[in-house]
């Protein structure tokens, strides 16, 4: 079981890729770009999916499901949407043996495919506001394939309403972004940044894009995801005309937002370690491991007969329980492979433990080995769960603002970019022209925040319209 993992401090790159495989998170698969998601990698973008699903479905929304293939044609109907996807689209241009009279787009993103089907379902102001959401997987041809974090397919949500008004519209788009923003800080434990993309960094056809950006251990940018303000241009394309209170023909208010697995790539390199993955307790597929400590031999009944009642009781109080009773391998064993799984809390028990009526816990961030009680073991464990989830995110929170500068000038911060990577806070003038003298140094604006702390442009000696965060990114 023993698998030596690169050094994280030395080469976060290839420890990442590491640890997904070796954690049995994911697999390569033959399409080059894509990966086999295995079963303790789904399972933690099911808790993932499951929490968003339920606060999607209690903010209104309702699920639906949508083709995988869109004609050609309709994704030609937005011109800023189809330049914007242009080079990451997959076209399908046979199929039963023969050519298509039409190519069929492999869906990159689905709002041409729904809005055609909103301008359908909406003709009057009463069918206002729909609120749609779909969970699907997406193909967008990945030049840089790395797993979870850019994959040529991945699985997602994507959240499509219209509404009567902009005002509502942009109440949407801040809705999901703030839940967004509370699955991240307390699911995932990442203290995220949340603002309004550059002009350049928004999404193909929308009039605003807001995001919430990660920062990883390594000091680059992660965008965890985003919601859009689409407005109307693409009601203007498919002609999704209604009828407002007024008797007059009106054209909806759209948006859009999305999540994907990327989280499960981000949860892995803000929080592990040189030992492995370490899962925040609320996204941990097992959350306690119980390892009991037989001897060879003896009459371990016990030992055994404790194991399974508190597995029982633990599991009977909602926390997610796995033992490891394999007699083929020894305890440390067990305990490495756990360790680099990232499984919160393990319970150790031994005929000496069973005698006094207690267990031993070790938690997988090292805060402590400690004596647990059998009488009142689910709320001990529930107890230190919650200590590792609130723990995760403190530390997360402190090397985040650890690498978090602020600096006037890029002539000055451009250099460190390298060197000293992490979010370099600035002033900005808004212009396209000093947002490109940023590439020179293989950076990009991640997010205007709502600080402002600069009165100078980073590039020129313009006024700063507001503060940005710059920051090399995946």
């Amino acid at each position: 079981m023993d698998h030596k993992l690169p050094d994280i401090s030395q080469d976060f790159a290839a420890w990442y890729q590491e640890i997904v495989y070796a954690a049995q998170l994911a697999d390569q698969s033959p399409v080059r770009g894509s990966i086999v998601i295995m079963p303790y990698g789904y399972a933690i973008w099911e808790l993932i999916r499951d929490r968003l699903d339920e606060r999607i479905k209690a903010t209104g929304h309702q699920n639906a499901a949508f083709p995988l293939l869109i004609p050609e044609s309709y994704l030609k109907r937005e011109a800023e949407h189809v330049e914007g996807f242009a080079p990451e689209v997959a076209v399908v241009t046979h199929a039963g043996g023969k050519e298509l009279e039409e190519a069929l787009i492999v869906r990159p993103t689905s709002e041409v495919i729904i809005h055609s089907m909103f301008a359908r379902w909406i003709r009057s102001w009463r069918d206002l506001p729909l609120k749609i959401n779909q969970w699907a997987n997406v193909v967008r041809w990945e030049m840089r394939p790395r797993p979870f974090v850019r994959t040529t397919e991945f699985l997602w949500q994507e959240g499509h309403t219209a509404h009567a008004t902009k005002e509502e519209a942009l109440e949407e788009v801040l809705t999901m972004l703030n839940e967004y923003v509370d699955l991240a800080r307390n699911y995932l434990a990442i203290p995220v940044v949340a603002g309004i993309k550059a002009e350049s960094e928004k999404f193909p056809g929308a009039e605003r894009t807001y995001t919430f950006e990660g920062l990883m251990q390594d000091g680059k940018a992660l965008q965890m995801g985003t919601s859009h303000l689409l407005s109307q241009s693409f009601a203007h394309s498919f002609e999704m005309k209604y009828q407002d209170q007024n008797g007059n023909v009106a054209y909806p208010w759209l948006t859009s937002w999305g999540a994907t697995t990327r989280l499960v790539g981000a949860v892995v390199m803000v929080h592990g370690d040189n030992k492995g993955l370490v899962l925040p307790p609320r996204v941990a597929p097992i959350q306690v491991v119980i390892v009991p400590i037989v001897r060879k031999g003896q009459d371990n009944s016990a030992v055994i007969d404790a194991v399974a009642k508190i597995a029982d009781r633990l599991k009977k109080h909602g926390i997610r329980v796995h033992v490891d009773d394999q007699e083929n391998l020894t305890p440390g064993a067990k305990f490495y492979h756990w360790e680099m799984r990232g499984v919160p809390v393990r319970l150790e028990i031994g005929p000496r433990d069973v005698a006094n009526n207690c267990v031993v816990a070790v938690d997988r961030l090292g805060l402590g080995k400690e004596s647990l009680g059998i009488d009142r073991i689910e709320d001990a464990v529930t107890h230190l769960l919650n200590r590792v989830q609130d723990t995760l995110l403190a530390r997360a929170t402190e090397r985040r603002d650890s690498k978090w500068y602020k600096a006037a000038k890029l002539a000055d911060f451009g250099p460190k970019l390298d060197e000293q990577p992490g979010f370099y806070q600035t002033g900005w003038c808004n212009s396209p022209a000093c947002e490109e003298k940023i590439k020179e140094f293989k950076a990009t604006t991640r997010c205007i925040i709502d600080t402002k702390e600069f009165s100078q442009c980073f590039a020129c000696d313009k006024p700063s319209v507001h503060d940005v965060l710059i920051a090399k990114a995946y």
